[in-house]
């Protein structure tokens, strides 16, 4: 089953129990990201990966700019179910990444408590990242702020983003997916105003560069 195949089953899921009311205003919020040209605002293929160093779920230093071919996934917090199936699919292809000398990072403005904790419920084996001042998800093109309508419905759902969060409180970033080079160019970009819909893997992993072929002796 692919990625979206499992958001697609979980929405369909959630659909059967989720009021209406709750529904119609995600939907009209999505909408509005659409009409406002969030998608068209997203760091595009080309361009230069922005310098920035946040810290991984261990509290070590991670600089964007070194981690050579990478492929970068921006999340809303370990709280959405989508953002958790995504990571534990990412974490199937850790793998193949390596067999193609590249890393994997996942971001999200979740404080570092938060981070630690989605990394350790998903047994992930990769850096994620917390961006608490929003500066990635700024950089990349990816912040908007929840309206109040929706953070009071998120608030009655359980979901308190002004205590999960960074500085950033109830900003989030749309899912993105990014694949960058070496260099630190960007070969693949894709970021989704709904945030049920996100890359598929092997699109990602198909535009990694090539590994360099060893020297012979």
């Amino acid at each position: 089953m692919t990625l979206q195949a499992e958001l697609d089953a979980f929405q369909a899921e959630w659909r059967q129990r989720a009021p209406d009311a709750a529904q119609a205003l995600i939907a009209a919020q999505i909408e509005d990201l659409r009409a406002g040209g969030a998608e068209t605002s997203v760091l595009a293929v080309g361009s230069a990966l922005p310098e920035l160093t946040l810290n991984d779920q261990a509290g070590e230093a991670v600089r964007l700019r070194d981690l050579g071919p990478a492929v970068i996934v921006f999340y809303r917090g370990g709280w959405c179910p989508y953002c958790n199936l995504t990571l534990r699919a990412w974490q199937k292809h850790l793998p193949e990444l390596a067999a193609r000398g590249a890393r994997l990072v996942a971001i999200s403005p979740a404080n570092p408590d938060e981070t630690l904790s989605t990394a350790e419920r998903n047994a992930l084996a990769f850096p994620v990242l917390t961006d608490g001042d929003g500066a990635a998800m700024r950089a990349f093109g990816l912040e908007f702020a929840l309206p109040q309508p929706l953070r009071d419905l998120y608030a009655r759902f359980g979901h308190d983003l002004s205590a999960v969060n960074g500085a950033v409180g109830w900003s989030l970033p749309m899912p993105g997916t990014f694949v960058v080079d070496a260099r630190g160019v960007i070969v693949f970009a894709q970021a989704e105003a709904d945030y049920r819909r996100r890359a598929d893997p092997a699109a990602a992993l198909a535009a990694l560069p090539p590994r360099p072929a060893l020297a012979m002796a």
